[in-house]
């Protein structure tokens, strides 16, 4: 009979997440019913979120696999090498990781929600030997980059879409094909100038939502559109919106590059960046949740105690008052 369900106890929280996703997606844990079963579904996607978390080459990280307990916590009969770990990574494509991304999002029910454009490096290359090149008086051509636009919910700053282009696009581009695939309403969208545009206001009015971008030329009194005009009064809450580039930042910092070099991989690729964040800061925000619980806990137990000691000690001093009034009268 064929495995369905996980039953191995996790271990850390991010292993935590990992289990509960793939639980929640419904995935089978074998795609074959009488091939070889010695890698499951939810072990290649345990591992390809390990290797783009571990930020190393993919011979590095199998090496370094021998040294860790992930392989037991995992239950893996074997270690996989290199070349069937890269087969992996080209076995799904942009359209399933983005239905596994929104498994990672499906408890989430933002109200505030940000976007942003920012440029990623489409080419691995070494900063230290481009500057050394510079040196000598060698310039190359600009090595290119990808276009990358993020949805995020401020509040958890969970990213709930993506779209990633290889060549330079208007931002309202991307920003229309998250729109049309949003599954929320009521939703304040923030964004920058960038996004000043009727016909995209529109579209986030049509799919129940508000966004609110400041108005490009502060010279006209009377933007054309409503909703532009409604724009022009600045938003007590647009202050929220620089927590999607302190994202931007930190996706640059911990992932810098795109390795792949077919366009369709670097899509793939970056998909799974995204997924691992966001596993990692669903882990993150549990132990946030535990931390602050704890302290409430404490803090009311420290506040208990100070109003004994205080009611103690009043009680002590009335006592020693009446002692003297006696003594004395």
């Amino acid at each position: 009979m064929n495995q369905q369900e996980i039953s191995n106890q996790y271990q850390t929280k991010l292993h935590e997440q990992i289990i509960k996703v793939f639980h929640v997606s419904g995935m089978k844990l074998h795609d074959n019913l009488f091939g070889s079963k010695v890698y499951s579904n939810y072990q290649r996607v345990a591992l390809i979120v390990l290797f783009q978390r571990s930020g190393k080459a993919l011979r590095k990280f199998v090496d370094e696999l021998f040294e860790s307990k992930w392989p037991t916590w995992l239950g893996l009969r074997e270690i996989p090498s290199y070349r069937t770990l890269h087969h992996w990574l080209t076995k799904w494509d942009v359209v399933w990781l983005r239905k596994f991304l929104n498994k990672t999002v499906f408890e989430q029910k933002p109200n505030l929600m940000a976007i942003d454009a920012t440029g990623f490096d489409s080419w691995q290359r070494s900063r230290h030997y481009e500057q050394r090149l510079k040196d000598f008086g060698v310039h190359k051509k600009h090595s290119p980059y990808a276009k990358v636009d993020l949805l995020v919910d401020t509040k958890s700053r969970i990213i709930h879409d993506w779209v990633l282009r290889l060549k330079p696009r208007h931002d309202t581009l991307g920003a229309s094909t998250m729109i049309k695939r949003i599954r929320y309403e009521n939703v304040l969208i923030l964004a920058d100038r960038g996004y000043d545009s009727e016909p995209l206001h529109q579209e986030v009015f049509d799919s129940g939502n508000l966004m609110y971008a400041p108005v490009r030329d502060f010279k006209v009194k009377r933007p054309k559109g409503r909703h532009r005009r409604r724009c022009v009064r600045k938003n007590p809450l647009y202050g929220q919106r620089s927590i999607v580039e302190s994202i931007n930042f930190s996706l640059k910092s911990r992932f810098r590059s795109l390795r792949s070099k077919l366009h369709y991989m670097k899509k793939r690729e970056f998909g799974w960046k995204i997924i691992t964040y966001n596993l990692e800061k669903l882990s993150q925000s549990k132990k946030a949740l535990l931390k602050l619980f704890l302290k409430i806990i404490i803090l009311n137990r420290a506040k208990k105690q100070k109003l004994l000691y205080s009611h103690s000690l009043f009680f002590y001093i009335w006592g020693f008052h009446i002692k003297y009034l006696e003594i004395h009268h």
